[in-house]
């Protein structure tokens, strides 16, 4: 079930004020494990930094990989409710390729789709239910995806395990946030022994785009 979690970011002091003309729509969408909360969580707390009214909404798959996982992001000067309807999305971030292919009817006319290039065999596949779809990458393209490999770049950085931190670096480009506030937030949320990885890996992400 969906359920709002945006009571306490831990709002930073000094940070840039940011205007927003109307609000934005951001939607991660992937599969349990893949670390798509964490990423919603960080950008809640650089858009509390800049003075803005956030609000999240998370659907939990199942715990275990495959369990489809989708968090919607709504900030701006007063966010009246959490809906994204399709077609409402001004960015939309998917973890896993099939998962965009789902999400792709979230995205508005001149919104932003950034895909990682991964493919995670969803279960109706593996018990012999379903097939894959065919011609991802086609399709990805005739979107105007922008496709990202951030399972490897986390990997080239010595931290697998910070795929979403780079999709979080693709992110950022498409928001009016300072890179700075970005790394703060990083700083404060990840575990004292991953922050250089992880700054790394959202440095990489921002580059990759």
């Amino acid at each position: 079930m969906p359920h709002d979690t945006s009571t306490n970011y831990g709002v930073a002091e000094g940070g840039a004020k940011v205007t927003l003309d109307e609000t934005k729509t951001i939607l991660l969408v992937g599969v349990g494990g893949q670390g798509t909360i964490l990423a919603g969580q960080l950008l809640a707390m650089v858009a509390a930094d800049a003075g803005l009214d956030v609000k999240v909404s998370e659907i939990h798959g199942m715990s275990q990989r495959g369990g489809s996982v989708s968090t919607i992001v709504r900030v701006g000067q007063k966010v009246e409710s959490m809906i994204c309807d399709p077609g409402c999305a001004d960015i939309v971030v998917a973890f896993e390729s099939i998962e965009a292919l789902r999400a792709q009817q979230f995205v508005r006319e001149g919104g932003r789709l950034f895909v990682n290039d991964e493919r995670i065999t969803p279960v109706p596949v593996n018990i012999g239910v379903c097939q894959m779809p065919e011609g991802i990458d086609e399709k990805l393209a005739a979107i105007d995806a922008t496709v990202i490999d951030a399972g490897g770049i986390a990997r080239e950085v010595g931290s697998p395990r910070s795929t979403n931190v780079v999709l979080v670096g693709a992110l950022s480009t498409a928001l009016p946030f300072a890179e700075t506030e970005w790394e703060d937030a990083i700083r404060r949320r990840v575990p004292p022994k991953t922050v250089d990885a992880n700054l790394a890996a959202f440095a990489r992400g921002r580059a990759a785009v």
